[in-house]
């Protein structure tokens, strides 16, 4: 990028920072639109504010070989944010590309591979957050986040701040992850996180300021899966979908479960109506009856 360019795509990009705060854009969402824009820029090697058609078409090619759709529909959200209220004009991204509308049904684990999921996790941290996101139906960053002032032990509830569309909600908490807490939590006695990023020594863990990586969950789920020989694809957020399908299944009503979940929309919790064990047989039941004292002719005709 030219010293013009470069100024003119610094101006801009300031102008698309200040235009999503103003809107009041999650963090989240900030740092995924910024990183949209300077992979833009990245990728022709100039100021992407006179982009044409064919050159968006070409960076979405480019963008398909690379990345799943759900990167793809940031980036073009990204890309309607930025020309809609930086550059003044709106994209014509229909004619562009059109993200296929899936809707997917994620594998469930059942209670018993849940719990030998968990149990088979080497790292006790790593078992207890396993733990704590299962039997409070939490989001990956929901568990993250948590902190000592969040848990309210005499009320057996927790406080999840700050979640996904910047909503609060409290959820019920078992005692037995309870005590797994407040036992854990003596183990790095850390002021305020429940999960510190265990860096070095017990007094490093007490001042680390941030909690631990994601990645490091996802590993422990996945290398416990393949221990336990379960062959369904799982990672930590399976752990949740199995919360709301369990509950499901042991008759809690839907619109409680989608209070729990902290789900706008109650289309979002009744596809779990989908996969439960009680469907399945209530429905295998019915299904079978379909062919009861039918009996297939075998013997072909000439």
């Amino acid at each position: 990028m030219n010293p013009a360019d470069q100024e003119r795509f610094d101006r801009l990009f300031d102008a698309n920072l200040q235009a999503m705060q103003l809107h009041g854009l999650r963090d989240k969402t900030i740092d995924s639109y910024s990183r949209t824009l300077r992979r833009v820029a990245g990728h022709f090697g100039r100021c992407p504010d006179d982009l044409s058609p064919d050159e968006l078409k070409s960076y979405f090619s480019a963008l398909l070989e690379q990345y799943s759709w759900s990167t793809i529909k940031v980036d073009l959200c990204s890309l309607q944010f930025f020309h809609r209220y930086v550059l003044d004009r709106e994209m014509e991204w229909i004619k562009i590309i059109r993200p296929p509308r899936v809707r997917t049904l994620p594998d469930i684990p059942t209670r018993e591979e849940v719990h030998a999921l968990i149990n088979r996790v080497r790292k006790l941290r790593y078992r207890i957050f396993l733990l704590v996101i299962y039997s409070l139906g939490l989001r990956i960053s929901e568990g993250l986040g948590l902190e000592v002032a969040d848990i309210d032990g005499s009320q057996r509830r927790v406080h999840i701040r700050d979640a996904k569309g910047g909503k609060d909600r409290y959820v019920p908490m078992p005692d037995h992850t309870l005590q797994s807490l407040r036992r854990f939590w003596t183990t790095h006695r850390h002021p305020r996180l429940l999960f510190p990023s265990p860096a070095g020594s017990q007094f490093i863990v007490r001042m680390a300021s941030a909690p631990m990586d994601a990645s490091g969950v996802q590993a422990a789920l996945k290398a416990a899966r393949m221990e336990c020989g379960i062959e369904k694809r799982l990672t930590v957020h399976s752990l949740r979908h199995a919360y709301a399908t369990h509950l499901l299944e042991q008759g809690m009503d839907l619109r409680l479960i989608q209070s729990l979940l902290g789900h706008s929309n109650s289309n979002t919790t009744t596809r779990y109506a989908h996969i439960t064990q009680v469907v399945r047989d209530q429905s295998g039941d019915r299904i079978e009856r379909l062919l009861n004292g039918f009996q297939l002719r075998w013997e072909e005709e000439g």
